[in-house]
Formats: structure tokens, C-alpha cells, sequence
């Protein structure tokens, strides 16, 4: 992970790329891996880190939505089930099956979700991961100890998948990567270069660390920017209209112990109407999430007091040890850019806005993806690449992902320890720790987090910065925000060591990083 080397090639090459995809989330990074598992010359360039905005910030579920089968999207559900299964078998370091259980308080509703969830499993044909099934008022406490038990007639469980969304991005960049990709992050595009008819046929791109600029050519120009696609359609034609309406989703991270259990729960209809769960993940609980339209775009976006709320009073309507504010170890907040048709009903209403994504090419050949979700990534990369195809007129090749195995493939997983999430690079650590005992020597006393860890991030997962490792790498960030500030100073050093930084740099990293954490902290 040359980072430094990549930016020397493009700089220096001129050479002409058949894909440039501009964004580093779910989409563009699975986009990077479908071109150049193909075959393609691919760069893949993001303007912050890897999965730094909506891409780190899910509900950490690989699912078909539950809830688009309440609203009769079959299509939808049966396309991300089946996308479900191939993400299963191509990254099972990663994915995991959950068991979900939903607590029935009213007589109908057992018969009811049976009847739904039995649907859901027949949806995912070869791919189910296992049966619905009715349960009974004991087995559901059995299983959620601390569900409420007041007036419970029993559940319904079902099963889905569960993952860690960032790691998942840091693989699928490597495996771009290792099929022939450049991949770099802190690479802004600030601009489309064109061709004399007016098609696209390159980028201009700003190397944030470095203050170099680059232009950089390419026959098929991707913008998978997410929320912020519209600020690279305005670069192709300053006249088109918006195409995604932005929409914030909050997640609360508490102590295992508010569920008492392993699995995870699912709360079919809260009071606006929304689903919500409570997912166990790395040892925590997970709960949300909310849905309510914003208007800005910006990376860190910040939970309002009003959705923080909600979520502890739906989440304490279920669970007999209610979660209060002092109980929360992070708030985050995501945004997603649902991809809105012209005209739609409400714009206060973000559930009337498709989840689908939407694909597009423009009259100068730029070719748009937005919307869609996690679980779709694959195939979402997959049209995107063929549309492109299509619209600029390049030797066909077939796509690969299918059967494809992402970076860090391990067939059987131990889960009893943090470090299964490396998947085979987990000995490459191990061994790295062993030449180096300093290596061994946690970050936090309470933590697995190491100091290895942090050297493997810088060398190998092009981790530039202290939000870099702590957010997206070890995730710490997001399982206890007030203990990854304390571990701050220390990764400075470490990175600096690492990058050959000097004492200003460390001490710049730790003021920024000990600013921004304050948005995953509540007071």
C-alpha cells in the first residue's frame, strides 16, 4: 500500500486508464473491484479516507429489508438476498449469520411475521441462511433476557447477515488493489477534463496531503461520490438538477448487557413508522436507526438531540434494563443519498423515497450511481461497469465478482477474539507482534487494540491519520468514543514514527482528532 508511489505513477505516467471511478465508499470501491477484477486499467480516487462518510456509518447489516418486503418491493428484497449470499461466501471473515427475534405482544402477530418472514426465507432460495420460525414467550426471554415480558405472547426469529461495514471497505480496496487497481484516498477531484466533442476524458485531482495537483485520463469516468454526487454532476453540466435527496440515520452504542444475549432483535414498527434494531456487534449493542431529511452534506455529520431520544425511549418501550444517555458509549450519524425521482409525493418524507439505486450516463459520457445500500454494493458495481461499457464503447470483458474472494477470505472464522476480523492477514499481524514484542503492548488497558494494529494500518491499509486508524481501521471510535480519545497521543506517535512526521504534525492530529470525536460523545 504505496501510497506515495501511487501518487509518483500518476504523476509521471500520463497514461490513459480505462476506468477513473471518484469515490471511495461501498459503491465506488466495489466499482474498482468489478473493472479491474475484469481486466481494466483502474484508479479509484477519494477525497477523504476509504468509507469515511455514509459507508462507515451503517446499522452494520448484510439484509434483503425486512421492511421493503412490508412495503411489496420484492424486487428489491430478493435482489439484495441473493447479493446477501454471495457477500456471505466471498467475505465469511467478515459476514456473519444473526439471529433475529421479534417479541409479539399482540395475538395476531405471531401468525402474522411467521407468514412474512417464511416468505423473506423463500425470497433467498439457495442463498437462505437458515429458517423463520414461531417461538414461544419462554425460548424469546431464553434468548433476549432482557426483552420486556409484560403482556409478551412470544416471537418469530429469522435469520440475517451482520458485518463490520469499514473493515469490509479497507478489504475491497485491497482486493482492487491486488487485481491491478490504484486505489488512494485523500485524493479530491476538482475538476472533469474534456475532449474536444465534449466528452469526459479525465479528472483533475488535488493529493490533499501533498497540495500536488494531477490531471489523470481515463475512457470512463464513474462519479460514485455518494452524498455528494451532485457536486460532480454540477462539474459535467452546472445546470442539472439535484438527484439525491439526503436523508440522516443516527445510531446509539451501548453494553451488551441492555440485550443480555447473542441475538440481535428487531422492532417491526415504531411510533414513526419505522423499523429499528438492536444488533449485537464487537461486544456492544448497536440500536437504531432514525430517518429524517436534512440538507446538508458534510462527512461528519451530527446526531440532534430529538433523534438521540427517540431511539432510547423506543429502545426502553423493549428492554427491561432501559439505556439512558450516560449509558451511551457513541453516537453516529450517517448520511444516505437516496436517490429521489423528479417529482415525488413529500420531501419531509424520507420513507416514500426509493432505496434503489439509480444509474445513469450523461450526454458528455459521465456515468452516475447513487443510492442503494451495503448488501447491493456487488451488483450495483456491476451494472455500473456495463452501463459504462455501453455509453463509451470499449471492448466488452464479463464480469467476476460473483464468485470473487475478498481480501482477508477465511473459510472458518474464530470469533472469540477481535482480530478475526484480518481474516488471513491475521498471522501476517501475529507474526509482525512476534518480531517486534513492542508491537504486542495494547493501546488501552481494556481494549484488544494493539500497537501492531496501527503499524499494519500505516503500512498496509493506507491509514493516514489518527481518524483513519481509530474510526475506520480498529474501530474504537464507534465502540467507546471517550476511551479512543485517551488512545489518541499514543497512535499519533506511532504514526508519526511510521510516516516520518515531526511533533507538530503529532500534535495537530491529536487536537483535530480530539475535536471531531466530541460529535460521538454525549454530555
Amino acid at each position: 500500500m504505496d501510497r506515495e508511489n501511487y501518487i509518483k505513477q500518476l504523476k509521471e505516467s500520463g497514461d490513459t486508464f480505462d476506468f477513473i471511478i471518484i469515490g471511495g465508499g461501498a459503491t465506488g470501491l466495489g466499482i474498482a473491484v468489478d473493472a479491474a477484477s475484469r481486466g481494466y486499467r483502474t484508479v479509484l480516487l477519494e477525497q477523504s479516507d476509504f468509507a469515511k462518510a455514509t459507508s462507515s456509518r451503517s446499522t452494520k447489516l448484510v439484509h434483503g429489508g425486512v421492511r421493503y418486503l412490508q412495503k411489496g418491493d420484492v424486487t428489491l428484497v430478493r435482489e439484495a438476498l441473493r447479493e446477501r449470499g454471495y457477500l456471505s461466501r466471498n467475505a465469511p471473515h467478515l459476514v456473519k449469520n444473526q439471529r433475529f427475534i421479534i417479541g409479539n405482544y399482540l395475538w395476531w402477530e405471531k401468525p402474522f411475521y411467521t407468514i412474512g418472514l417464511t416468505v423473506y426465507d423463500l425470497l433467498s432460495g439457495r442463498m437462505r441462511l437458515g429458517r423463520s420460525l414461531p417461538m414461544s414467550k419462554k425460548q424469546v426471554i431464553k434468548h433476549v433476557p432482557q426483552i420486556v415480558q409484560k403482556n409478551l405472547k412470544g416471537g418469530v426469529s429469522y435469520q440475517d447477515g451482520q458485518f463490520d461495514d469499514s473493515r469490509l471497505a479497507i478489504n475491497l480496496m485491497q482486493t482492487a488493489v491486488e487485481n491491478g487497481a490504484i486505489a488512494l484516498n485523500y485524493a479530491e477531484v476538482t475538476g472533469l477534463l474534456k475532449d474536444q466533442d465534449g466528452k469526459v476524458s479525465g479528472v483533475t485531482v488535488n493529493d490533499v496531503l501533498n497540495g500536488v495537483s494531477i490531471n489523470i485520463k481515463g475512457h470512463n469516468i464513474i462519479n460514485a461520490t455518494g452524498i455528494f454526487v451532485d457536486d460532480i454532476i454540477k462539474m459535467d453540466n452546472p445546470n442539472e438538477q439535484p438527484m439525491v435527496r439526503p436523508s440522516q440515520g443516527v445510531h446509539l452504542v451501548v453494553d451488551s448487557s441492555f440485550l443480555g444475549g447473542e441475538d440481535a432483535i428487531m422492532i417491526p414498527k415504531t411510533s414513526d413508522g419505522r423499523v429499528m434494531f438492536g444488533v449485537p456487534w464487537h461486544n456492544r449493542i448497536i440500536l437504531g436507526t432514525t430517518d429524517i431529511p436534512v440538507k446538508d452534506f458534510v462527512l461528519e455529520p451530527k446526531a440532534l438531540d430529538e433523534e438521540v431520544d427517540f431511539i432510547l425511549e423506543t429502545a426502553g418501550r423493549y428492554l427491561t434494563k432501559q439505556p439512558q444517555r450516560k449509558d451511551v458509549l457513541c453516537v453516529f450519524a450517517g448520511l444516505r443519498p437516496l436517490a429521489a425521482p423528479a417529482k415525488h409525493a413529500d420531501e419531509t418524507k424520507t420513507k416514500e423515497i426509493s432505496r434503489s439505486h439509480k444509474l445513469l450516463a450523461s450526454k458528455s459520457g459521465l456515468i452516475t450511481i447513487t443510492g442503494g445500500k451495503w448488501t447491493t454494493y456487488r451488483v450495483m458495481a456491476e451494472e455500473t461497469v456495463n452501463l459504462a461499457i455501453k455509453t463509451n464503447k470499449i471492448a466488452f470483458k464479463a464480469c467476476q465478482t460473483k464468485k470473487l474472494k475478498i481480501h482477508g477470505y477465511k473459510k472458518t472464522t474464530d470469533r472469540s477474539h477481535w482480530m478475526h476480523i484480518y481474516g488471513s492477514d491475521q498471522d501476517e499481524i501475529l507474526q509482525l507482534q512476534k518480531e517486534n514484542p513492542e508491537y504486542e503492548k495494547r493501546l488501552h488497558k481494556d481494549f484488544e487494540f494493539t500497537i501492531g494494529e496501527v503499524v499494519w494500518a500505516v503500512r498496509k491499509e493506507m491509514a493516514r491519520t489518527i481518524d483513519d486508524v481509530l474510526a475506520r481501521r480498529i474501530r474504537i471510535l464507534f465502540l467507546d468514543a471517550k476511551a479512543s480519545v485517551t488512545m489518541a497521543k499514543q497512535v499519533a506517535s506511532i504514526m508519526a514514527k511510521e510516516l516520518k512526521k515531526d511533533q507538530n504534525w503529532e500534535e495537530e492530529q491529536v487536537r483535530e482528532y480530539t475535536e471531531m470525536s466530541k460529535a460521538y460523545i454525549i454530555i
